[in-house]
């Protein structure tokens, strides 16, 4: 099944502002840069993908994604995450991928082998695959077949929103819990676990331990 990934990335001076607390606006920014590197070398490196395509108004970002062989889409109107993603699931139509799997660009600990299960234990379509927060109350990651088997809401309580989504459009959805997408980096909280956590990107844990 022919399945993009589509990776949502704010420009790095409007991105991870509730770190400001426990880093630096260049240290936050090093850290996105890194995480996103490091989730695009995992989806690229992922076999169940066919192509992964980065929404984006940030150009070192853009630059960094071309080099991983990723597609750059414009995020023209900057509206959040899930305006983002939508710019994603059009492309995604268009050029006739049959699901989409929506990523965001700060879970650096992801894993290959994670994403191929979470692939291949998907239901058919019409189906929603929803990874939460590590709280549960959040979205992380969503997994579209077809790739506008439901709208995105992410933010607040987005996990409901997308169960109800999903049972609203006579969709299966699904539970996934990849470790690796678990924790998303948005709080220091976030950042202390994922001090502690072993499974963090090359380029993430070089950062870390410079900031």
């Amino acid at each position: 099944m022919r399945t993009l990934a589509i990776v949502p990335v704010k420009r790095f001076e409007l991105a991870k502002s509730r770190l400001h607390a426990a880093l630096e606006p260049q240290q936050r920014r090093r850290l996105a840069e890194a995480m996103v590197s490091d989730v695009l070398a995992t989806l690229r490196s992922c076999e169940s993908l066919e192509a992964v395509v980065l929404v984006t108004n940030e150009a070192a970002v853009a630059a960094t994604a071309t080099a991983h062989g990723a597609t750059v889409l414009a995020d023209a109107a900057e509206s959040g995450q899930s305006a983002a993603a939508l710019v994603g699931v059009h492309h995604a139509l268009a050029a006739g991928y049959e699901r989409a799997l929506l990523v965001p660009g700060d879970c650096p600990a992801l894993a290959a082998t994670e994403l191929d299960e979470l692939l291949e234990s998907a239901p058919p379509a019409p189906s929603v695959t929803i990874v939460s927060d590590r709280h549960g109350t959040g979205t992380n990651a969503l997994l579209l077949t077809p790739a506008n088997a439901i709208e995105p809401s992410f933010g607040p309580g987005s996990f409901a929103r997308h169960r109800d989504a999903a049972h609203g459009a006579g969709a299966r959805w699904h539970v996934a819990e990849p470790p690796g997408l678990l924790l998303d980096i948005d709080t220091p909280e976030d950042l202390a676990a994922l001090r502690e956590s072993a499974a963090a990107g090359p380029r993430t844990r070089t950062v870390l331990s410079q900031i």
